[in-house]
């Protein structure tokens, strides 16, 4: 009997055989790429948007993108690359399309935190927001991907569309704008 994620040797299949799976039509396929990577593109888009509505939205945009797009999909990157640039995409020009704004802000921090620790993290967690907001769209994106999902130079560069130097010139000309914005934060402020 054949379970959806497994080849026929019971072994969980990779996301690139998933796709390429789905793009023969097996919906079962998109259903476990879905289950595998929702999370990680809703954190993208809120930690990018601020907003969690906005992140929803796009998050569910990005996984119709992606069936979309799965007759057409080559795996000659990650599937979680091909991903984070399409949720890029759509949380740019969804970011260049609105008035700015800060509104529905939560914490960027661990949510399994304790209720002590989640109210001294608040504060903490709006200044790193509001520090966040104030970065441009590629430079805000690159710092979401490598701080917040942990990525590589080269999977930021494949995510923006850049090269891996644009992608750490990206982060330096973002650390350096971050810099006076945290400052109170490293200080304990």
């Amino acid at each position: 009997m054949d379970h959806p994620g497994h080849d026929v040797t019971g072994m969980s299949l990779t996301d690139e055989e998933l796709m390429l799976a789905a793009a023969r039509g097996d919906l079962s396929a998109f259903g476990q790429l879905v289950s595998r990577h929702q999370t990680s593109a809703w954190n993208v888009a809120y930690r990018f948007l601020g907003n969690a509505a906005d992140a929803e939205d796009v998050a569910q945009e990005a996984f119709l993108r992606v069936l979309d797009a799965a007759p057409r999909y080559r795996a000659t990157a990650k599937f979680r690359t091909f991903l984070y640039r399409i949720v890029t995409r759509l949380c740019i020009d969804l970011s260049r399309r609105r008035v700015s704004r800060l509104a529905d802000v939560e914490s960027l921090l661990d949510h399994r935190a304790g209720p002590l620790e989640s109210a001294v993290d608040d504060e903490r967690a709006g200044q790193v927001r509001k520090a966040l907001m104030a970065l441009p769209d590629k430079q805000r994106m690159a710092v979401v991907l490598r701080y917040f999902e942990n990525q590589g130079h080269r999977e930021i560069a494949a995510a923006l569309g850049t090269t891996v130097k644009g992608a750490e010139r990206l982060l330096s000309r973002a650390r350096i704008l971050l810099e006076p914005l945290l400052a109170g934060l490293r200080d304990g402020e």
